[in-house]
């Protein structure tokens, strides 16, 4: 069994860009859910920060998530997050954690 490639990533919006934010991230699920590396893509609120938002992606391994950063739906929304974003997102990468010996 192979490892899969976790991202965390971290979306802050301009203050009255919050509906902004929450529309692009979810035009961003049936596309990219449709690629053939994607496994998973949730983006969550994070109600302790306002004007924030989270999403959590699984991918089959690197080469799954670079070519999602390919894709016309990564771009435009890419262009967007430029505008709506009070600072540019993070992204975390995470991977399965080795078992207990």
């Amino acid at each position: 069994m192979t490892d899969t490639l976790v991202l965390v990533a971290d979306f802050q919006a301009k203050p009255g860009q919050e509906d902004a934010l929450s529309a692009a991230l979810a035009e961003m699920i049936a596309p990219s859910e449709a690629e053939a590396g994607c496994l998973g893509y949730r983006p969550l609120i994070d109600p302790a920060r306002p004007g924030a938002m989270i999403c959590f992606e699984e991918w089959t391994d690197e080469a799954a998530l670079e070519f999602h950063f390919q894709t016309p739906h990564f771009k435009k929304i890419a262009r967007i997050l430029d505008e709506i974003l009070a600072t540019p997102f993070t992204l975390r990468r995470l991977t399965q954690a080795p078992a207990s010996a």
